[in-house]
């Protein structure tokens, strides 16, 4: 009988698409296939196979793309958070599928030469040097060859064109060695021994009898033969070569969960491994990273970073030897092609990586660990709009893996979950080594402040000097960018703003230009008003990290001083270089914003000074008051990591306000307790739940009729409530005006089917209306 293959499409569609399956080609679930779309090709998978009795107009499927299949614990994710997020099915599967031309630009062909045994045409000592290193008859890069004979690259090249040496392509570099778990076990503290004890316990299942059978892994753990595959595991590997070893991994872990080892009722946990800052979290995970390569299994490391993150991966070399495969938006061509296969033949062990990397297809899924999971930046803003912790958890349940939480300032939402007995709880409650927390101190703007046209205290710039005078780090943290947020004309008033959003344009001076941080847009910094014409009446408006650099260095010209910042040039491998001179002692003083609070470890440094701690606690955002708190917890707790105690003195104006009455007292377990009966008593998350739409369009005028049509569609029922349409706090972005309708249930209501009935019975989109719906909201602009 004619069979008929339900096609998911890697596009903002909703559905899958049917097509005929031509005579003599078999399918399955999750096969990648090629397929016609209008009047081009496109690739798709397999999302469901049926008979179809007697004949079909159906299109037919081109061909079955030669890649291995999506798996089904990664078809259930997307499907799972298609469900949760309202957005179209196709939309999350791009975000899991390995699109063909991803793969257009390859890596660079490594080119490796040895000698070929003829003369050259001219023997020079130079060329007689080459020769006497390459007569071993090792094959050796042209860079390595020439650096060893001591001469210039020009003399292999022309030794290359003389026949003198022959020159063939080498095989790629791996893309991570496999890592050994017991490489270099570091010396933990009891506290941190005891934790890796219990994190451990908590992710396996009691022991298995003597008489049960070992699973064969892949990469070489593990003793016996491997069991017998499915019949779906049969197909693979029966008619897809490539795929076969992803059919076995994926049979031989199917029978560890099953009928191999452990209980078959045990369910992996989520774990919250809470640490104050320096304590040791990273080593207590790593340790679980071990176990987890030592049962044959794959690990991944979720960080909010990726970017910056070259200290961490040398403590995962220190650790296991080698570093980690790493997935980020800077990994492309050839290579992220080959991590991606690697990983779904299970030979590679662990991924360190960005959000994007919990859509990878691991063969052997065995432990996530969320590093920072507090951190905003794991919740995506555009397209697919999904928190990356929180799927996290997800796939760890699909997969029956553990999934590990580590911060020192967990959100709310985990320590709620960690209380009511949701999450197991770890907690490491002092510093490694014994080492003191920094000391906090508070200095009142409003009776100490700085002279006029500065931004520092006299009690900072005090604190500053006398600890780089005894050879210590400082650091001055503002959390913003640039020279100065705003910049106006004394003369007519006139304020710089964005021609595209209605944000004022932030001016950096070392670049010479005014840009906008939403869209990007950026134009000179003129030299007279362009309102009113008159010269040298351009004033900034407030301090950004470039304008204390400016102070800091007129305080002490004589002091080495680095400026980290996000936007600087040289991107992330200048941040990267400047971090490890940081870490080396390689300055006196930082000027940073909280790109250095994500869990650096600067030895060096005893005194962090924060100009503006009440930036942020004044915003409309009910996660003010915890972001804040989390913030400045995170940067003061650089301080004093090394040999010596560390303090902080917090600029404010508000010294009463809780969340810096906190940090002064060091009680992280009052803010929590005080902010959790907030969230309760509003309804607010975790105690509640919330949505947001923002409808958006080229006219002010039509996205506000959509909004109001949309709201007069609401009929909330019995524990909703629907507020708005109110423009949106950043009203235009990118050319297109915004409001937001914000919604707020109860924790009992289903909050996706009643959004799902709104908007079938709501306005239907026309011209270029768009409708976003966030579940789940982190921003409120």
């Amino acid at each position: 009988m004619p069979s008929v293959a339900e096609i998911l499409i890697p596009l903002a569609l909703d559905s899958a698409y049917s097509y005929a399956v031509p005579a003599g080609l078999t399918l399955a679930v999750g096969d990648v296939v090629q397929i016609p779309l209008g009047p081009r090709e496109t690739v798709g998978v397999v999302w469901g196979v049926r008979q179809s009795p007697g004949g079909s107009n159906l299109r037919p499927v081109t061909g079955r793309l030669d890649v291995p299949p999506l798996a089904g614990p990664l078809r259930e994710l997307v499907d799972w958070l298609a469900r949760y997020t309202l957005a179209p099915k196709g939309s999350a599967l791009a975000m899991a599928l390995r699109l063909p031309d991803e793969a257009a630009q390859g890596e660079t062909v490594r080119i490796g030469v040895r000698a070929s045994g003829r003369p050259p045409a001219r023997p020079t000592a130079a060329r007689l040097k080459v020769l006497g290193v390459a007569a071993d008859g090792a094959l050796r890069g042209k860079s390595a060859l020439a650096k060893e004979a001591g001469v210039s690259l020009s003399v292999v090249d022309g030794l290359i064109d003389d026949g003198a040496l022959e020159a063939t392509a080498l095989a790629p570099e791996p893309v991570a060695l496999p890592p050994d778990p017991d490489h270099a076990r570091v010396p933990l503290s009891e506290a941190q021994a005891d934790a890796v004890r219990d994190l451990i316990a908590m992710m396996n299942p009691a022991p298995p009898p003597d008489d049960r059978p070992e699973p064969c892994l892949l990469n070489g753990a593990g003793q016996g033969e491997a069991p017998g595959l499915s019949a779906e595991g049969a197909h693979l590997a029966e008619t897809h070569p490539i795929q076969e070893r992803q059919a076995v991994a994926a049979a031989e872990t199917h029978h560890k969960l099953t009928t191999g080892v452990g209980d078959e009722t045990f369910r992996a946990p989520t774990i919250l491994l809470e640490g104050v800052t320096g304590s040791g979290k990273t080593e207590v995970y790593f340790e679980a990273v071990a176990d987890c390569v030592r049962r044959g299994r794959q690990a991944l490391i979720l960080m909010p970073e990726i970017a910056l993150t070259a200290q961490f991966l040398d403590r995962f070399a220190e650790r296991f030897g080698v570093r980690p495969a790493t997935w980020h938006s800077g990994i492309g061509g050839k290579r992220r092609e080959r991590i991606r296969a690697g990983v779904a033949l299970g030979e590679i062990a662990v991924v360190v990586g960005a959000r994007s990397a919990l859509f990878l297809p691991f063969a052997h899924l065995g432990i996530v660990v969320v590093d920072e999971e507090h951190e905003a930046a794991y919740k995506q803003e555009d397209g697919v709009h999904y928190h990356a912790r929180d799927m996290a958890v997800v796939r760890g349940r699909i997969e029956n893996c553990p999934v590990v939480l580590a911060s020192a300032t967990p959100s709310i939402e985990t320590r709620v979950n960690a209380e009511r007995g949701r999450y197991r709880h770890i907690v490491l409650p002092e510093r490694f080594g014994g080492r003191r927390l920094p000391d906090i101190t508070a200095l009142d703007m409003r009776s100490d402040k700085p002279e006029r046209g500065s931004f520092i205290a006299p009690a900072l710039v005090a604190a500053v000097r006398e600890t780089v005078a005894a050879g210590d780090q400082a650091l001055l943290f503002l959390n913003r960018r640039g020279y100065a947020p705003l910049t106006l004309c004394r003369a007519c008033g006139h304020r710089y703003q964005c021609r595209n959003c209605s944000t004022w344009l932030v001016e950096h001076r070392f670049r010479k230009a005014l840009v906008c941080h939403q869209c990007g847009y950026a134009e000179r910094r003129p030299e007279a008003c362009t309102e009113c014409g008159t010269f040298d009446n351009l004033t900034p408006c407030g301090p950004g990290v470039e304008r204390i650099a400016e102070e800091v260095t007129a305080l002490f010209p004589d002091k080495r001083v680095i400026v980290l910042s996000s936007d600087f040039p040289g991107g992330a491998e200048r941040l990267r270089a400047e971090l490890q001179t940081v870490a080396e002692g390689g300055c006196d003083i930082v000027i940073g914003t909280q790109l250095v609070a994500k869990g650096h470890n600067f030895p060096h440094l005893t005194l962090v000074g924060v100009l503006d701690a009440d930036i942020g606690l004044t915003s409309g955002d009910p996660r003010a008051a915890e972001r804040t708190f989390q913030l400045l917890q995170q940067v003061t707790g650089r301080a004093g990591r090394g040999e010596k105690p560390g303090r902080a003195l917090l600029q404010t104006f508000q010294p009463d306000h809780p969340v810096i009455a906190a940090l002064l007292s060091g009680d992280a377990e009052r803010f929590y307790e005080e902010e959790i009966a907030a969230r309760e008593a509003a309804g607010l998350p975790p105690f509640g739940r919330l949505a947001a739409l923002i409808v958006s369009a080229a006219d002010r005028a039509v996205a506000e009729a959509h909004g109001q049509a949309l709201a007069r569609a609401a009929e909330p029922p019995e524990g909703v409530m629907v507020l708005g349409p109110a423009e949106a706090p950043l009203a235009l972005v990118r050319g297109r005006y915004r409001f937001r309708l914000l919604v707020k249930t109860e924790r009992s209501v289903d909050l996706q089917s009643y959004l799902r009935d709104w908007i079938a019975r709501g306005p239907k989109v026309r011209g270029n209306v768009k409708v976003a719906i966030d579940v789940d909201p982190q921003s409120f602009l």
